[in-house]
């Protein structure tokens, strides 16, 4: 029986790319692609599939709140996270919100074909370059050294998908619109997640985004931001 996939990348070609060279494995099926995070959640509720294969930075709806959203609602399908971020606090945030593997953009398509089986199979899968970062993190928790938290873990799941929204320019009526809410609860959340943060502009909070992974540079500058506007 084929293992069925479904693929998450905001850049088609990329996504379409990898979605054709994993279709051409007799054992492994493409059922279903996305192209932000949003998206990838409702095609595995609709389609079950085995593993989800998901980029990190994607606009609208990121990888890792997809990954949480998607674990929360069904703990069987298997995620693969795929990114070309190394970051230890990136890489720890993926695992603990219930990703199975990490594998890093610049691998041979043999390894993540690897990866996708192994995780499939209930295994865990690192690229071998993040290996000693996990080791290095659990040592230094071991010692009681850090006790750094999850990557936005003061804000709750619906907080860290509105501040991915605000950083990537999107209005309190549109966010509203996209989220099934009044605009009047967009900008309540609005002030609840400044004064969490202590953070007194959307230029600092775009800053608190990009700095925790939560947006990308990419995302933020496709709707109209600078680099310097946000420096």
């Amino acid at each position: 029986m084929s293992i069925r996939i479904v693929l998450a990348d905001d850049h088609r070609i990329l996504r379409e790319g990898l979605a054709a060279l994993l279709e051409r494995q007799p054992d492994l099926e493409v059922v279903g692609q996305a192209e932000d995070g949003a998206e990838l959640a409702r095609l595995v509720r609709q389609l079950k599939p085995d593993v989800a294969v998901t980029d990190f930075s994607m606009p609208g709806l990121n990888g890792l709140e997809a990954i949480r959203r998607i674990r929360t609602d069904d703990p069987q399908v298997k995620m693969l996270c795929l990114s070309v971020h190394v970051e230890s606090r990136l890489v720890l945030s993926v695992l603990n919100a219930g990703a199975a593997g990490y594998v890093v953009k610049d691998c041979s398509f043999d390894e993540l074909a690897r990866a996708v089986r192994q995780v499939a199979a209930g295994q865990i899968y690192l690229s071998a370059q993040l290996v000693g970062i996990v080791v290095q993190e659990c040592r230094t928790r071991a010692s009681g050294e850090a006790t750094a938290q999850d990557t936005g873990a003061a804000l709750t799941p619906r907080e860290r998908e509105m501040v991915q929204l605000f950083s990537e320019g999107h209005s309190t009526n549109d966010i509203a619109e996209r989220l099934y809410v009044s605009a009047k609860t967009v900008a309540t959340h609005r002030q609840h997640i400044l004064q969490k943060l202590r953070i007194g502009s959307m230029a600092e909070l775009t800053r608190y985004a990009l700095r925790e992974g939560l947006s990308s540079l990419d995302a933020v500058c496709r709707v109209g931001s600078t680099p310097e506007q946000i420096s």
